[in-house]
């Protein structure tokens, strides 16, 4: 029997090259790319979208555009008072009725928290009650409650990268990825920080730098706050003269970032006592309604209470404010925004941190200069900026994003050192009595 001719041997199938192998997944990770350069155009949009709507509310309130704080100033105070008062009751009113609608919808109240979401890797953010809460914010916000517009700007954000994950053809994997750059876009585009947004998304949404996350998250970021710069500013968000700081005065620092870590938990106590008791009420329009007449009679004495705060952190970063002054309406906002966040108004709490460490940090300077040579002491702006950062670190224990954050919004990287430096002793006096930040620990949410 002749052998066999090894050349009618069957041959193994013919392996494609390694070109092509790679093929797929390169096309897989930039067609991620470019969704996340979608999901930071949305972001970017819904930025722009939701502030021009405040503006309107504000104008049907007030009859003014120019800024909350300017408003109030221009109103009698009895005017801010109602002005408050039925802001806060519609804005209770909308949230309650359209509540019990979005509890109808198709997945009820599943997945509302973007930060929630993204720590479980979910997309199925519920569409009603975004809406829901997102109307409730902008009768809040535009009346003058002592809260933060960018909070509802990056659930806006989320919410849109959210739906885009469930309709664009991507790997289930990879939809969650899609999701985190829309909440990392809506922190660059709201406070012109690209880079905080990242770190943001990194270090509070997912607790973890996760590989096949970072390069989107990236691009989102980056993509979503070019496109502010293009359609709505160019520069920081806060524009400060160029401020110095003293080599004696980095003991200062850390002597003053004991006082803004315990300002940061003391805010984060105020919050959770005045939840507690307007939970009280069960009537949402009764308890938002409360909470704006509260913060409207505080507002008729001091009109500072309205808003986010940002107009007033921009005026004491420029500095020329007496001491005194700055107390009173650091006290007064404070107690505005525990009662307008206590009362359930939707709205972020970021930019009243800010407004609570940068007036901190102004008060502190000014009493150390009444009694140290000006050579230890500084530029009391110099210190407003580190109280900003130490206190945004005490409040959401999130020291890396703290100190990007307010070093990208100030444009003041020299003071990197002494950010630092208060950063990490504030975040290590607001934990250590065990003080829950605002958005939880993202660590523990993944054991």
């Amino acid at each position: 029997m002749p052998l066999p001719d090894p050349t009618d041997a069957p041959r193994a199938p013919r392996q494609p090259a390694r070109s092509l192998r790679l093929l797929g997944p390169v096309a897989r990770t930039l067609q991620l790319w470019l969704w996340a350069a979608v999901a930071g155009a949305l972001a970017a949009a819904a930025t722009v979208v939701f502030r021009g709507l405040i503006q309107g509310v504000e104008h049907l309130a007030t009859g003014h555009t120019g800024g909350l704080v300017e408003a109030a100033r221009s109103l009698q105070p009895w005017h801010r008072v109602l002005v408050c008062a039925v802001g806060g009751l519609l804005a209770g009113v909308v949230l309650d009725r359209g509540g019990r609608w979005a509890a109808a919808g198709p997945r009820g109240d599943a997945h509302l928290d973007y930060i929630d979401a993204a720590r479980e890797g979910r997309v199925d953010l519920n569409d009603r009650t975004t809406l829901v809460r997102s109307a409730s914010a902008l009768l809040s916000v535009g009346t003058g409650a002592s809260i933060g517009r960018e909070g509802p700007m990056v659930q806006l954000a989320a919410w849109l990268a959210a739906r885009l994950a469930r309709t664009v053809p991507v790997a289930p994997e990879l939809r969650s990825a899609i999701m985190v750059c829309g909440i990392a876009a809506g922190i660059g585009s709201a406070y012109h920080a690209p880079v905080a947004g990242v770190v943001f998304a990194l270090e509070l949404a997912l607790g973890f730098f996760a590989r096949h996350a970072v390069a989107p998250v990236l691009i989102a970021s980056g993509t979503a706050s070019a496109l502010i710069q293009v359609l709505v500013d160019p520069k920081p968000l806060y524009e400060v003269p160029a401020v110095a700081m003293q080599p004696a005065s980095l003991g200062m620092a850390l002597v003053g970032a004991v006082l803004f870590g315990a300002l940061g938990w003391t805010l984060l106590q105020l919050l959770e006592r005045s939840r507690l008791l307007f939970s009280r009420l069960r009537s949402l329009p009764v308890r938002l309604g409360l909470g704006g007449l509260l913060v409207g009679l505080l507002s008729a004495f001091v009109p500072e209470a309205w808003g986010n705060g940002y107009s007033v952190v921009s005026s004491v970063l420029q500095g020329g404010h007496v001491w005194q002054w700055i107390v009173v309406v650091m006290l007064t906002k404070v107690l505005a925004t525990a009662l307008s966040s206590g009362s359930g108004a939707i709205g972020g709490v970021f930019t009243p941190s800010l407004f609570v460490g940068a007036t901190a940090g102004s008060v502190l300077a000014q009493l150390a200069a009444l009694a140290l040579p000006a050579a230890w002491v500084g530029d009391p702006r110099a210190f407003a900026i580190i109280g900003m950062a130490a206190v945004l670190t005490a409040v959401t224990h999130a020291p890396l994003m703290a100190i990007v954050m307010v070093l990208e919004m100030t444009d003041q990287f020299q003071l990197t050192v002494p950010v630092m430096l208060a950063c990490a002793v504030a975040y290590a006096i607001s934990t250590q009595f065990g003080a829950r930040p605002l958005y939880g620990n993202p660590i523990e949410a993944h054991r």
